[in-house]
């Protein structure tokens, strides 16, 4: 009897070694797409991202940080949409009307922090509002309805940092919930004893890096297993045995800058794949080569190039996911870049 033969699978570039050299970073273009967005109500994307718009704004303006082109976008404009968000609890929704979350009230006030406008809001509401979504394990709630989840502690987290009332929440509580959260691999999950994802992880250390408690990350074990979400076409994924995607060039990224162990994937094919993502006509990145472009994958691209050393970008904070000179001027401490600052000027 013969032996049965293996069904043949379409060929998986993102699995494959590039075989082009990677194209030049067209910032012309992505600066052009950028500003396209706000004409772009006739589309069908536009209509199905409506819930949340207001987290689209965020990352476009932070695009445009990283490219150099944040004066280009009209203040008013923006300030203005994300207020009409707000809800009488101080939360803010995804879209006008829509109902208040955590993960847009946070994105809210990353627009409000870039625009120096923390003044167009009446801070304690917002306080009172997050502080109330914790429970009593440390955990957080995204909204009313009570789902729990990693990424809700890094936004509630985030947002009191940033509006400098950490003191409104049991911290303690909060960072042991997140260590909770740790598996055997040194990576994290959404709640306890959840699968390591790469997402999850860099809201578990962003968060407690903002909580200044990273001595809970075994940064060693938790940094091989991020350096092997690389594939061989050079991106980076976000667990074992999926494709890459160009998000997770900031989800990785991110964490291991804060760990300060970015040397510890292949910069030159994270690069590649990368650019590799981008339209270099009509501008914008998707998340793989030939994949339609929108601005999430946008924002995360142009800062993992940023991670891996492009100096033509400004700088972003890996923790607050904010324009350095942002926070810099709000006088927020960021540990994790003075100590990279050390370890540069020692190595030289």
């Amino acid at each position: 009897m013969s032996e049965p033969t293996k069904a043949s699978a379409p060929p998986c570039a993102e699995h494959e070694e590039p075989s082009d050299a990677a194209p030049p970073l067209a910032t012309a273009q992505h600066i052009a797409y950028v500003h396209s967005l706000d004409d772009a109500e006739h589309t069908f994307e536009y209509w199905v991202t409506e819930h949340l718009r207001v987290s689209g704004v965020y990352w476009g303006l932070s695009a445009m940080a990283l490219l150099n082109a944040f004066d280009e976008m009209p203040p008013e404009k923006a300030i203005s949409f994300v207020l009409a968000c707000q809800h009488t609890n101080g939360a803010f929704g995804g879209n006008k009307n829509h109902d208040p979350h955590l993960l847009y009230t946070l994105s809210a006030i990353q627009v409000l922090c870039m625009y120096d406008a923390l003044d167009r809001i009446d801070i304690d509401r917002v306080v009172n509002w997050v502080s109330g979504l914790q429970k009593e394990d440390g955990s957080f709630q995204g909204d009313e309805w009570g789902e729990v989840d990693t990424r809700f502690s890094y936004c509630a987290v985030s947002c009191l940092s940033l509006l400098g009332r950490l003191d409104a929440i049991d911290t303690a509580k909060a960072t042991e919930f997140l260590v909770r959260c740790r598996n055997f691999d040194g990576a994290f999950g959404c709640v306890p004893d959840a699968e390591s994802h790469a997402g999850q992880t860099f809201c578990c250390v962003g968060a407690l890096a903002i909580l200044n408690a990273l001595e809970h990350v075994d940064a060693p074990l938790l940094c091989w297993w991020l350096a092997e979400r690389q594939v061989k076409a050079g991106g980076l994924n976000g667990r074992p045995e999926k494709l890459p995607d160009v998000c997770y060039s900031w989800w990785v990224l991110s964490a291991l800058r804060i760990l300060h162990r970015v040397e510890w994937i292949d910069k030159k094919a994270l690069s590649s794949f990368i650019l590799r993502c981008q339209d270099p006509d009509k501008g914008g990145f998707a998340d793989r080569p030939g994949d339609m472009v929108d601005i999430f994958h946008t924002f995360f691209g142009l800062a993992g190039l940023r991670f891996l050393g492009d100096t033509s970008l400004a700088d972003v904070d890996p923790a607050y996911a904010l324009p350095v000179p942002t926070l810099r001027r709000m006088n927020i401490a960021l540990p994790w870049l003075d100590e990279e600052a050390r370890l540069a000027a020692t190595s030289t």
